[in-house]
C-alpha cells in the first residue's frame, strides 16, 4: 500500500493493563517504552483534560523509538468550556506547553466536541483560521501571546494535521463539510456503539479512525469479523489512515490494535523481543535498567 497506515491504542497507563497487556513485574516507567515498540503510535489524552509540561514530553520522545506517532488530543478547555469563544490565548497556551518539540513524530492533533455543542459555521470558521499550519507557526503564535514554556521551542518546522470528532447530527451540514475541506482537516469515524452519530466523509488526504467499542462503549473488544470489516474499510479510503482503539476499560485496546495490523499485514512486533529489548528476563522475573531510559 502506498498510503501509511497507523494503528496505535488512546492513551497507555491503564492499572488493568498491568500484568495482561505488560509482562509482569514491568515497572510503571516503562509501560510507554514497552507499547512504543508493541504498537506503532498512541494518542495523548492528557493534553485534552491539562496542559503538559515540556519535560514529560521531552521524556515521551527519549523513551520511544524513532519513527513512533504521538497524535495529540486538543484541551477540552476550548472545545468544551470555551466553545471556541475567543479561543486564542489558549491555543497558544496549548502550543506552549512543550507538544512542539516531538519534531517528526507529532501526529495529528484531535479536536473533540461534545455532544451538547451544535455546529456554529462563524465560530468554526475563525477557529480554524486559527489554527496554525505547522509548527514554526504555532511557536509564533505561542510567542505572541507570551505562553511559549522553556524548553517548548520546535526542533523544526513540520506541518500539522488537524482532525474533527463531534457528537451531533447537526454537523451533518455541507457548510461544516466545506470548512474541513478548506483546512484539509479530517471527520474524525467514530464508533461508538451507536451512542454518537457516525461520520465517514472524508474531508483531507488522510482519516482518523476513532474505535471506542462496537457493543459496549469503551469497554467491549472487537470480534474477528468486526476487525475484518474494519480493515476493508481502511484499505478502501486509499489514503493515510490514523486508527486508534479506546475500549480500554477491559484491556481490549492494544489487543485489538495488534489483531487489526495483522489483518493490514502492517507487521506485528513480538512482544518476547520488546521485553528482551527493554531487558526483561521473564524467566527470572527482573527487570533489568532498560535502555529506552
Amino acid at each position: 500500500m502506498s498510503s501509511r497506515i497507523v494503528v496505535g491504542i488512546s492513551g497507555w497507563r491503564y492499572p488493568p493493563w498491568r500484568g495482561v497487556f505488560y509482562p509482569p513485574g514491568l515497572p510503571q516507567r516503562l509501560e510507554l517504552a514497552f507499547a512504543s515498540r508493541a504498537l506503532p503510535s498512541i494518542e495523548i489524552n492528557g493534553s485534552f483534560y491539562s496542559l503538559q509540561r515540556p519535560s514529560s514530553v521531552a521524556r515521551w520522545d527519549r523513551e520511544t523509538p524513532p519513527d513512533f506517532v504521538f497524535s495529540v488530543k486538543g484541551s477540552r478547555f476550548i472545545t468544551h468550556m470555551l466553545k471556541l469563544r475567543e479561543p486564542d490565548r489558549a491555543l497558544a497556551r496549548f502550543f506552549g506547553s512543550g507538544l512542539l518539540t516531538l519534531g517528526p513524530k507529532l501526529g495529528p492533533v484531535l479536536w473533540q466536541f461534545p455532544a451538547f455543542f451544535k455546529f456554529d459555521e462563524e465560530r468554526f470558521r475563525r477557529f480554524f483560521e486559527l489554527l496554525p499550519r505547522d509548527t514554526d507557526e504555532a511557536a509564533e503564535l505561542a510567542r505572541r501571546h507570551g505562553e511559549m514554556q522553556p524548553g517548548g521551542e520546535p526542533r523544526s518546522r513540520i506541518p500539522i494535521r488537524y482532525a474533527v470528532e463531534v457528537r451531533h447530527e447537526g454537523y451533518r451540514h455541507d457548510a461544516f463539510l466545506r470548512l474541513l475541506r478548506k483546512r484539509r482537516a479530517a471527520l474524525v469515524v467514530a464508533d461508538t456503539a451507536g451512542k454518537w452519530p457516525c461520520f465517514d466523509e472524508p474531508t483531507a488526504d488522510f482519516m482518523y479512525l476513532r474505535l471506542h467499542g462496537d457493543v459496549e462503549l469503551y469497554a467491549s473488544g472487537y470480534s474477528d469479523s468486526a476487525l475484518d470489516r474494519w480493515a476493508d474499510r481502511i484499505r478502501h479510503w486509499k489514503r493515510d489512515v490514523f486508527c486508534y482503539f479506546d475500549n480500554d476499560a477491559k484491556v481490549k485496546a492494544p489487543v485489538d490494535a495488534r489483531s487489526l495490523m495483522g489483518k493490514l499485514k502492517l507487521g506485528v512486533p513480538d512482544l518476547d523481543r520488546v521485553r528482551e529489548e527493554l531487558g526483561y528476563a521473564p524467566n527470572r522475573r527482573r527487570m533489568y535498567p532498560a535502555r529506552a531510559t
